[in-house]
Protein backbone atom coordinates (compact mmCIF):
# COMPACT_ATOMS: atom_id res chain seq x y z
CA UNK A 1 0.00 0.00 0.00
CA UNK A 2 1.96 3.42 -1.20
CA UNK A 3 0.22 6.53 0.62
CA UNK A 4 1.75 9.95 -0.36
CA UNK A 5 3.06 11.70 3.28
CA UNK A 6 0.74 14.19 4.35
CA UNK A 7 1.35 17.92 5.65
CA UNK A 8 1.38 17.87 9.27
CA UNK A 9 -0.09 21.67 10.07
CA UNK A 10 -0.02 21.23 14.24
CA UNK A 11 2.77 20.50 16.53
CA UNK A 12 2.47 16.80 17.08
CA UNK A 13 4.74 16.60 20.29
CA UNK A 14 2.75 19.27 21.98
CA UNK A 15 -0.47 17.26 20.38
CA UNK A 16 0.86 14.03 22.45
CA UNK A 17 1.08 15.85 25.40
CA UNK A 18 -1.93 17.34 25.38
CA UNK A 19 -4.19 14.32 25.24
CA UNK A 20 -1.56 12.42 27.15
CA UNK A 21 -2.96 14.50 30.19
CA UNK A 22 -6.50 14.65 29.35
CA UNK A 23 -6.69 10.43 29.20
CA UNK A 24 -4.69 10.15 32.25
CA UNK A 25 -7.20 12.15 34.01
CA UNK A 26 -9.80 10.29 32.35
CA UNK A 27 -7.98 6.79 33.47
CA UNK A 28 -7.77 8.12 37.08
CA UNK A 29 -10.73 9.79 37.40
CA UNK A 30 -13.24 8.14 34.99
CA UNK A 31 -15.82 10.02 36.97
CA UNK A 32 -15.01 13.55 36.51
CA UNK A 33 -16.34 15.81 33.65
CA UNK A 34 -15.03 15.61 30.28
CA UNK A 35 -16.05 17.38 26.98
CA UNK A 36 -16.77 14.10 25.95
CA UNK A 37 -19.18 10.74 26.95
CA UNK A 38 -17.44 8.10 29.29
CA UNK A 39 -18.30 4.96 31.05
CA UNK A 40 -21.36 2.12 30.56
CA UNK A 41 -23.32 4.65 29.75
CA UNK A 42 -21.35 6.26 26.97
CA UNK A 43 -20.51 2.84 25.53
CA UNK A 44 -24.31 1.78 25.59
CA UNK A 45 -24.87 5.11 23.59
CA UNK A 46 -22.69 4.46 20.60
CA UNK A 47 -23.71 1.15 19.99
CA UNK A 48 -22.06 -1.57 21.96
CA UNK A 49 -24.94 -4.07 23.42
CA UNK A 50 -26.17 -3.95 26.91
CA UNK A 51 -25.85 -7.43 27.28
CA UNK A 52 -21.86 -7.44 26.21
CA UNK A 53 -21.30 -4.44 29.11
CA UNK A 54 -23.08 -6.64 31.41
CA UNK A 55 -20.77 -8.99 31.45
CA UNK A 56 -17.61 -7.05 32.10
CA UNK A 57 -17.07 -5.54 35.60
CA UNK A 58 -16.67 -1.87 36.51
CA UNK A 59 -13.59 -1.14 36.21
CA UNK A 60 -13.07 -2.39 32.52
CA UNK A 61 -15.95 0.14 31.60
CA UNK A 62 -15.97 3.49 33.45
CA UNK A 63 -13.27 4.48 31.96
CA UNK A 64 -14.41 3.84 28.20
CA UNK A 65 -13.95 7.55 26.14
CA UNK A 66 -14.55 5.86 22.38
CA UNK A 67 -16.80 7.24 19.49
CA UNK A 68 -19.06 4.54 18.30
CA UNK A 69 -18.67 0.32 18.46
CA UNK A 70 -15.44 -1.37 16.13
CA UNK A 71 -17.49 -4.35 16.50
CA UNK A 72 -20.22 -3.22 14.39
CA UNK A 73 -18.86 -5.09 11.48
CA UNK A 74 -18.36 -7.75 13.19
CA UNK A 75 -16.35 -9.78 15.95
CA UNK A 76 -12.89 -11.29 15.54
CA UNK A 77 -12.97 -15.17 14.72
CA UNK A 78 -11.45 -17.68 17.44
CA UNK A 79 -7.70 -18.12 16.74
CA UNK A 80 -7.02 -14.80 15.06
CA UNK A 81 -4.50 -12.41 16.13
CA UNK A 82 -5.52 -8.75 16.78
CA UNK A 83 -4.02 -4.97 17.11
CA UNK A 84 -6.32 -2.75 19.47
CA UNK A 85 -5.16 1.23 18.09
CA UNK A 86 -5.14 3.09 21.23
CA UNK A 87 -6.25 0.90 23.48
CA UNK A 88 -7.47 3.32 26.14
CA UNK A 89 -8.72 1.61 29.23
CA UNK A 90 -8.86 -1.96 27.27
CA UNK A 91 -12.45 -1.98 26.87
CA UNK A 92 -12.21 -2.92 23.34
CA UNK A 93 -8.99 -5.03 23.60
CA UNK A 94 -10.84 -7.54 26.31
CA UNK A 95 -13.83 -8.19 24.24
CA UNK A 96 -11.46 -8.97 21.50
CA UNK A 97 -9.65 -11.36 23.70
CA UNK A 98 -12.90 -13.22 24.90
CA UNK A 99 -13.98 -13.28 20.95
CA UNK A 100 -10.59 -14.93 19.91
CA UNK A 101 -10.04 -17.40 22.93
CA UNK A 102 -6.53 -18.93 23.90
CA UNK A 103 -5.66 -20.08 20.56
CA UNK A 104 -5.67 -16.07 19.67
CA UNK A 105 -3.46 -13.44 20.45
CA UNK A 106 -5.00 -9.33 21.06
CA UNK A 107 -2.57 -6.29 21.38
CA UNK A 108 -3.68 -2.99 22.47
CA UNK A 109 -1.12 0.00 22.21
CA UNK A 110 -1.13 2.98 24.03
CA UNK A 111 0.57 6.21 24.64
CA UNK A 112 -0.97 6.69 27.88
CA UNK A 113 0.76 5.14 30.61
CA UNK A 114 -2.29 5.34 33.23
CA UNK A 115 -4.50 3.83 30.54
CA UNK A 116 -1.96 1.36 30.19
CA UNK A 117 -1.41 0.62 33.78
CA UNK A 118 -5.56 0.09 33.85
CA UNK A 119 -5.91 -2.01 31.26
CA UNK A 120 -3.32 -4.10 32.38
CA UNK A 121 -4.82 -4.67 35.72
CA UNK A 122 -8.33 -5.14 33.96
CA UNK A 123 -6.71 -7.92 31.93
CA UNK A 124 -5.16 -9.50 34.60
CA UNK A 125 -8.21 -9.13 37.13
CA UNK A 126 -10.13 -11.20 34.13
CA UNK A 127 -6.94 -14.11 33.86
CA UNK A 128 -6.22 -13.07 29.78
CA UNK A 129 -3.04 -12.32 30.12
CA UNK A 130 -2.05 -15.07 28.13
CA UNK A 131 -3.08 -14.05 25.17
CA UNK A 132 -3.74 -10.01 25.68
CA UNK A 133 -1.00 -7.58 25.97
CA UNK A 134 -0.64 -4.23 26.73
CA UNK A 135 2.31 -2.08 25.24
CA UNK A 136 3.21 1.42 25.18
CA UNK A 137 3.54 2.64 21.69
CA UNK A 138 2.41 5.35 19.01
CA UNK A 139 0.21 4.91 16.09
CA UNK A 140 2.84 6.25 13.60
CA UNK A 141 5.13 3.68 14.90
CA UNK A 142 3.54 0.66 16.01
CA UNK A 143 5.20 -2.00 18.08
CA UNK A 144 4.20 -5.32 16.24
CA UNK A 145 5.60 -6.96 13.79
CA UNK A 146 5.38 -6.77 9.51
CA UNK A 147 1.99 -8.82 8.72
CA UNK A 148 1.34 -10.12 12.17
CA UNK A 149 -2.39 -8.94 12.54
CA UNK A 150 -5.70 -10.76 11.06
CA UNK A 151 -7.64 -7.64 12.36
CA UNK A 152 -6.66 -3.93 13.47
CA UNK A 153 -9.20 -1.97 15.68
CA UNK A 154 -9.35 1.51 16.53
CA UNK A 155 -12.13 3.08 18.36
CA UNK A 156 -11.39 7.16 18.41
CA UNK A 157 -7.88 7.70 17.73
CA UNK A 158 -7.16 8.63 14.13
CA UNK A 159 -8.89 11.53 14.21
CA UNK A 160 -6.08 12.57 16.87
CA UNK A 161 -3.48 11.85 14.79
CA UNK A 162 -1.86 14.73 12.99
CA UNK A 163 -0.10 12.52 10.55
CA UNK A 164 -3.09 10.41 9.27
CA UNK A 165 -1.29 8.90 6.04
CA UNK A 166 1.80 7.59 8.38
CA UNK A 167 -0.89 5.77 11.04
CA UNK A 168 -2.93 4.28 8.22
CA UNK A 169 0.80 3.06 6.73
CA UNK A 170 1.28 1.20 10.05
CA UNK A 171 -1.88 -0.77 9.77
CA UNK A 172 -1.42 -1.79 6.44
CA UNK A 173 2.50 -3.02 7.52
CA UNK A 174 0.88 -5.05 9.99
CA UNK A 175 -1.99 -6.44 8.73
CA UNK A 176 -1.84 -10.11 6.68
CA UNK A 177 -2.57 -10.19 3.33
CA UNK A 178 -5.87 -10.33 3.02
CA UNK A 179 -6.55 -9.21 6.83
CA UNK A 180 -9.24 -6.26 7.55
CA UNK A 181 -9.42 -3.32 9.43
CA UNK A 182 -12.86 -1.62 11.72
CA UNK A 183 -12.41 1.95 12.75
CA UNK A 184 -15.02 3.45 14.65
CA UNK A 185 -14.32 7.61 14.48
CA UNK A 186 -15.19 10.91 13.48
CA UNK A 187 -15.36 12.19 10.10
CA UNK A 188 -15.64 15.74 9.14
CA UNK A 189 -17.65 15.75 5.41
CA UNK A 190 -16.35 19.83 4.74
CA UNK A 191 -12.79 20.76 4.32
CA UNK A 192 -10.69 22.18 7.22
CA UNK A 193 -9.95 25.55 7.73
CA UNK A 194 -5.96 25.66 7.99
CA UNK A 195 -6.30 27.97 11.21
CA UNK A 196 -8.20 25.18 12.54
CA UNK A 197 -5.68 22.62 11.83
CA UNK A 198 -2.94 24.42 13.77
CA UNK A 199 -5.16 24.99 16.57
CA UNK A 200 -3.79 22.14 19.57
CA UNK A 201 -6.97 23.07 21.53
CA UNK A 202 -9.44 22.41 18.70
CA UNK A 203 -7.72 19.15 18.49
CA UNK A 204 -8.08 18.18 21.81
CA UNK A 205 -11.15 19.91 22.71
Amino acid sequence: MSVEPSSVTVDAEQLRREIQVKYEEVATRPDGIYHFFTGRKAAEHVGYPATALEALPEQVVEAFAGVANPFHWGMPSPGETVVDVGSGGGLDSIIAARAVGPDGRVVGIDMTDEMLKRSRRAADALSLTDHLDFRPGFAEQLPIPDGWADLVISNGVFNLIPDKHAAYQEVARVLKPGGRMQVADICVEKPVPEGAKRDIDLWTG
